[in-house]
């Protein structure tokens, strides 16, 4: 019986990184300090504005908000090097009510077989794959139930009428999807 270390079969031996080039935040305040982080919050509520994702509103009464939450990923090329530096904001969907906040949450997935049998078939014919990425997709889906979600830290208005008031009172009810929200697949895709 032969084994796989006397035929000289082994696994090799990641190294560890025990230098680390790119941390990224976990809190609001540390990402708030970094001017690259600072940068891309920008540019994610740029991107939300553009698409007239909300707008501020006082909360009517007898109405509940769900949260919001940013969420920091460095991304990467193949080689290791950093692409770029990528804020989310997200809505603490898990907190909307079936029948009052959302209705509709069926999103249409594609298998992985069926992926799998495309790709069969592209190769078996030559046929030439292209991929692509739609930025800020959730963003194009228009929402038919109102949802009032909380200004996000760091965010909140600065026109002089809000500025009076509390942050907690004038909130923003969204007009169009947003990541996390539980209908926003569906309605990405309609």
């Amino acid at each position: 019986m032969t084994i796989r270390a006397k035929d000289g079969i082994v696994k090799p031996r990641l190294q560890p990184t025990l230098l680390l080039t790119h941390v990224e935040p976990k809190t609001i305040k540390q990402a708030l300090s970094n001017p690259t982080w600072s940068a891309a919050m920008q540019t994610e509520y740029n991107a939300l504005v553009h698409n007239n994702t909300w707008s501020l509103v006082p909360l009517p009464p007898h109405r509940t908000t769900i949260g919001c939450k940013w969420v920091f990923r460095v991304k990467e090329n193949p080689n290791g090097t950093i692409q770029k530096y990528k804020a989310r904001l997200v809505a603490k969907g898990f907190n909307q009510q079936f029948g009052f906040d959302c209705h509709e949450t069926f999103s249409p997935v594609i298998k992985p077989i069926t992926v799998r049998l495309i790709l069969t078939l592209a190769l078996t014919h030559r046929w030439p794959i292209q991929q692509l990425d739609v930025n800020n997709a959730f963003l194009n889906g228009t929402l038919e139930e109102e949802v009032y979600m909380t200004q996000p830290p760091g965010f909140e208005a600065s026109d002089k009428k809000s500025r009076l008031q509390t942050t907690q009172s004038h909130l923003w009810a969204q007009t169009s999807t947003s990541f996390g929200l539980t209908s926003s697949n569906q309605l990405c895709c309609n």
